[in-house]
């Protein structure tokens, strides 16, 4: 085999060792970037622990395919770069997009969120969606609010007993 497929292969294994451990993944037309802007594209998602490559298009989709996935064959073509989220999976979504509507020359065109495809919609409501630390927050106040009537009612009922016994001491 030669050197050039060999190392062909790897980088396939590398890109679908990514995609499985990604929380999300969002496939972008870069073309019309230019260097500065891709810079300060690189460097917003390098703070939110986002990786951003830029991939042969058939590489990733073979990476794609070889995890049995299909769906995304349409969106690769042109100039394409993937961004991995290794943390928040939101973060990707939200700055690819912010940062579209800045450029107006990139372009969004699938994501994928936890195994499932996503289309250029699904990356939108994604983006909208609150940090996690939001909705775990939300959550347990939902969760809370309940319990937290029932204490008030008990307390306010132990309240009116001591009143009652206090006003029958005092006469």
């Amino acid at each position: 085999m030669s050197a050039a497929l060999e190392e062909k292969k790897q980088l396939v294994e590398e890109i679908k060792s990514k995609i499985s451990n990604a929380g999300s993944v969002v496939i972008v037309d870069y073309k019309g970037l230019t260097v500065f802007e891709d810079t300060e594209l690189r460097k917003t998602l390098r703070e939110a622990n986002v990786e951003y490559r830029v991939l042969k298009n058939r590489l990733v989709q073979k990476a794609f395919n070889e995890l049995g996935y299909t769906d995304f064959d349409e969106a690769l073509n042109g100039p394409t770069a993937v961004a991995f989220a290794n943390g928040d999976p939101v973060a990707p979504a939200k700055i690819l997009l912010e940062s579209a509507d800045k450029y107006k020359k990139m372009t969004v065109k699938c994501g994928m969120i936890e195994g499932s495809y996503i289309n250029v919609d699904g990356v939108k409501e994604l983006a909208t969606l609150p940090p996690k630390e939001v909705l775990v927050a939300k959550l347990l106040g939902t969760l809370e609010a309940p319990i937290s009537g029932l204490a008030r009612v008990l307390n306010e009922t132990v309240a009116g007993l001591a009143r009652v016994l206090n006003a029958i001491a005092e006469k």
